[in-house]
């Protein structure tokens, strides 16, 4: 008949077989599995022959997440898809703070935090870890450098989402210490709470696996002893994310070990 369509895996009359995605194009390919047609578009080659597309997605969905020896799901694609996200933002975060100084939008003024205004802004807990001061540029690259060694690290380990879990609670953490040790009226802004958030984690992870924590506790003593000497350096917010990352990352050991037991 004019115009009809061809079946499900054949050409109208059965003669030809046709590509089930595509019902238009002709093709004697097989798949390997289900030994449906597949066209050139649909096909993925496999140790043996070919495997139709739906195939492979089923066997990929079917197949048993590989987890880390930290317990995360092992990530598909880029190790550091989190991490680079993370900087990306920050990065353009900070442009847009300086283009709405241009503007008269003053992002920094909108979204940084103060103790002050915890209770009718809660928000500004979080959204101040991505504002870097406009005044020193070095805040925001040191900030990023560390969180791209310290991502590099973490991230592949513990996996996409628990890396990024734990960043946003060492940020909003480090702006509990901000409330309970900082001043009511001082305004806060960066991503070092996050940063410290790592620093802490990284430390306890390392105690778990039983490797070295020497470099480790050097560098976060010589970055806090920074925090207390210099001034317009939060260190409110330094402690209250390092001891976020630290709890947080002592959960994880904590799950890792419930799920080694026998019968869990």
């Amino acid at each position: 008949m004019s115009g009809e369509r061809p079946q499900y895996g054949t050409s109208t009359g059965g003669a030809v077989p046709v590509c089930p995605r595509h019902p238009d194009r002709p093709t004697y390919v097989t798949c390997q599995r289900c030994e449906r047609p597949t066209c050139p578009e649909c096909q993925r080659t496999a140790a043996v022959g070919v495997h139709c597309v739906d195939c492979v997605e089923g066997a990929a969905r079917s197949r048993p997440a590989y987890r880390t020896s930290l317990g995360g799901r092992a990530p598909r694609g880029s190790a550091m898809l989190v991490t680079w996200t993370l900087i990306g933002l920050n990065t353009t975060v900070y442009a847009l703070q300086w283009l709405g100084q241009v503007v008269g939008l003053d992002l920094t003024r909108t979204f940084f935090y103060a103790p002050v205004l915890t209770a009718s802004e809660p928000w500004r807990m979080l959204t101040s870890g991505f504002l870097h001061s406009t005044g020193n540029v070095a805040h925001l690259l040191l900030n990023m450098y560390s969180l791209y060694l310290f991502g590099r690290m973490l991230e592949p380990a513990l996996g996409r989402g628990r890396f990024l879990l734990l960043f946003l609670l060492s940020i909003l953490g480090g702006s509990v210490g901000v409330l309970l040790l900082g001043n009511p009226l001082t305004p806060v802004l960066g991503a070092s709470g996050g940063v410290f958030g790592l620093f802490g984690a990284l430390f306890v992870l390392q105690r778990h696996l039983g490797q070295s924590i020497t470099p480790i506790l050097v560098l976060i003593g010589i970055n806090l002893v920074f925090g207390f000497l210099f001034p317009g350096i939060a260190w409110e917010a330094h402690l209250g994310g390092l001891v976020t990352g630290a709890l947080t990352a002592f959960v994880y050991t904590l799950l890792l070990r419930s799920r080694r037991r026998p019968g869990r």
